[in-house]
Parts: structure tokens; sequence; C-alpha cells
């Protein structure tokens, strides 16, 4: 039985009732930005690194104060829709677990999963948003387009699970109710992967629902689609595909695959899965950065402010601490700080990982 993501002891919000379960998660200083000598600006947040076998490493802030993953629960959605008997190439799987940047690739590839089962992109149901990346964003102004499903960086997500309906012989109307077998299906497995029942439920910004999970919950889902790609990947048997972990392998290789799909050019998390061989990673909004590695050990980070820019500076440092190579991660893990055009700071994680986690929780 998946353990409830519990609430560690916390701090009720000034002003805001403790009845209404408005808690202060004990976040721990985990970036800071310096400017001459000064430490201009800190960011709280929260981190874990898990072992293949779940068990936890390191940790440092509140890591298991149930938190919304945001775009971080593609994969593991992903997972739960290849295992609804979704069959894609590879390079549109990644893009069905992807918050990509809405250039043309990420466009055309929503398009094709939507021709490939019959569906259209009035079939969509997310929101209408203008492309993610910044090159793509000013190319599709230029041109005079605006916000449309397409466009927005979830689309991939949402044509696979429309498509994943028809395969089923689901209703394709209505697919993001949390009534729709589709979804009953996803919650169910993203229990099992991250062997938490959610803390709390709500919608994301592109109308999926949503769940409050932990960082532990998270770092062990990565760890097992990490882990099932790399044993995949090394696999020279011809009925590899038969394993139990199938489907995690899918999602992970082919986001392995096509980090650009995943993302896009010029994107951290494109970049860290290419610059390290056999990860899987994938941020969401508010701050959260996943990695799961091909021995199956994992790290997890929530900034607390939802600052984006902390985010990859924490999550290097973490897998530093793991004894990962990070010297090719350093244009992603630190930024200069600039003053008339000339480096005078530096953004920079502190050294976080002292607070233990209690297991017992």
């Amino acid at each position: 039985m998946p353990a409830p993501a519990m609430p560690a002891a916390r701090t009720a919000a000034p002003g805001v009732p403790a009845t209404e379960s408005a808690m202060l998660p004990q976040h721990a200083p985990l970036v800071v930005a310096t400017r001459g000598g000064l430490v201009e600006s800190i960011h709280y947040g929260s981190a874990i690194a898990t072992a293949p076998d779940g068990s936890t490493l390191a940790t440092a802030g509140d890591p298991l104060a149930p938190f919304y993953p945001r775009s971080s629960l593609k994969p593991l959605q992903a997972v739960a829709m290849v295992r609804a008997g979704l069959n894609l190439p590879a390079d549109l799987l990644a893009l069905a677990a992807a918050s990509h940047s809405g250039g043309a690739k990420h466009r055309g590839g929503t398009q094709r999963i939507l021709a490939m089962h019959g569906l259209t992109t009035g079939d969509l149901e997310n929101s209408t948003d203008l492309p993610h990346g910044t090159n793509e964003r000013e190319d599709w102004l230029r041109s005079g387009f605006h916000a449309t499903q397409l466009t927005q960086n979830c689309s991939g997500k949402h044509a696979a699970m429309a498509a994943t309906c028809v395969i089923n012989g689901w209703p394709v109307k209505g697919y993001l109710n949390p009534s729709h077998p589709l979804q009953q299906h996803v919650t169910a497995t993203l229990t099992e992967l991250t062997e938490e029942e959610p803390f709390a439920r709500s919608a994301d910004g592109c109308g999926t629902p949503l769940f409050a999970l932990t960082l532990r919950g998270m770092a062990r889902a990565f760890g097992r689609i990490a882990a099932a790609a790399g044993n995949a990947a090394g696999s020279t048997s011809d009925d590899a595909g038969s394993a139990p972990a199938a489907a995690e392998a899918a999602v992970g290789l082919a986001m392995r695959q096509h980090p650009d799909m995943v993302a896009g050019e010029g994107r951290d998390v494109t970049d860290l899965m290419r610059l390290l061989p056999g990860s899987v990673a994938k941020d969401g909004f508010e701050g959260v950065q996943l990695v799961g590695l091909p021995d199956g050990r994992a790290v997890a980070v929530k900034i607390s402010d939802g600052g984006d820019r902390a985010r990859m500076p924490a999550t290097v440092r973490l897998l530093g601490s793991l004894g990962v190579d990070i010297a090719p991660l350093a244009d992603i893990g630190t930024a200069p700080v600039l003053g008339g055009g000339h480096t005078v700071g530096l953004l920079q994680p502190t050294d976080f990982l002292s607070t233990p986690v209690d297991e017992a929780r």
C-alpha cells in the first residue's frame, strides 16, 4: 500500500488559519546570488537524492513536504499512456513527456500524433499560449500569429492523451476530467511509480489533473524510469520489450534519444541530458527539477519561491554529491551576475546538504 504524502511539522502562514492547512515547509537556503562580494539574493528550497532502491542518500530542507510537481509529472503520465497501449515513434513519445519550446518540430510532432489517430487540433483540451521558447516565441509573434493550443508547451502530452483514448475506445471529449478512465489510469500509475497516495489534487496550468506528492516520491519514480531505460539500452535480448518495466524503459529511452523534443534548443533540461549521457531529466514550473540516472539513483529539487534560475544550480550541486562528474555541467550549474556587461558576482549553490530526513514520516 503506497504511503500517503504526509506533511511534516510546519509553521502556519501568517494570517491564515491553520485549519485551512496553509502550512509552510521548512525550506533551506539552496542558491545564492552575489554581487560585489555581498550576498544579494537567496533562493530557499528543498532537495533529495535517492538510491536505486528508493532509500534516501542526501537531503536538504523539507523533502517530505507535499508539493505540486507540475510538468515534471509528464514522464510519469507518459508511462501510464504507454501501459494503456500508446505506441509512438521515439521522438513523438518524447514529445508526449515534454514541455516543448513550440518550434516547428514540436508543433509538427503534435500534429503527427493527432493525424496518426484520426484526430485534429480541435480535439485538444489544453489551454492556449504562445511558444515557451524565447526564440520560438519571438519568431511566432513576428509572423503575426497569436496564442494557440498547438503552441502551448503541453500540446504533445494532450495529443497523446487524446490518442490513448482512441486506442482504448474511451471518449475523447472530456479526457481531462478526473473521473475519465484515462485520468483514473494515470492516477493509479503515478501512485505505483512514486509509492505515494496524493496528498492533495488540483489542476495544472494546461488543465490536466495535478497531484501533490513529495520530492522523495518523485525521485523514486524518475529513478525507476531512468534505470529501466538504462537496462533496456544495455540489453541484447530480442524480448526486452516484454519486461515488466517496458513502459518506463520506452519513455526513458525516448527522452534520452530526443532531448530536443523534451524541451528545445537552448533549454537547460535538453542540455543536461546531452551533457550527462543516460540521464532522464524534466523540469516543472515553480522551480521544480527531476533527474534520474541510469543506475537508478535520482535527484529532486523544489525552489520555494518558484525561481527558475535557481533550479539547475541546486540540481547540479546535488548530482555532484552523488559522485557524478559535473564538470560538463558547469555552464548550467552556475551563472554570472552582471554589472555594466561585466561579471561582478555569481549565482551559485550553497553547501546545502546537511539536513537529515526522517524516513519514518
